[in-house]
């Protein structure tokens, strides 16, 4: 049986310039399930995606849905990475527009 890849899209909500936390995102599987809450994070060992978790009552976190397996981990966490460096670069030339004064996409109103 041949398996075929599954859609994922990421969408940045928010980039976080400090921390290990470098931004929080929905994720949206197969355009019918969209996850809320999960962020990108700077571990010891690189970027990854930390999915929404809950804390049980003996105080340990526990992830409320995941990946079944490392090949779906590995295309999210693709999607995710290209969908952050996306939101790096308009944030960056949102911000080099400003500075230039030329936040409106270069057209000046007439004097």
């Amino acid at each position: 049986m041949k398996t075929r890849a599954m859609k994922v899209t990421a969408e940045i909500k928010k980039l976080f310039d400090e921390g290990s936390v470098k931004a929080s995102l929905s994720l949206t599987v197969e355009g019918v399930l969209v996850i809320r809450g999960a962020r990108l994070v700077d571990g010891k060992n690189g970027l990854f995606v930390s999915m929404p978790s809950r804390k049980n009552a003996a105080g340990e976190y526990y992830d409320i849905c995941f990946p079944n397996n490392n090949d779906t981990r590995l295309l999210i966490l693709g999607v995710v990475k290209d969908a952050y460096e996306k939101a790096l670069k308009e944030q960056s030339e949102a911000a080099e527009a400003a500075a230039s004064g030329d936040a409106d996409g270069g057209e000046q109103e007439p004097a």
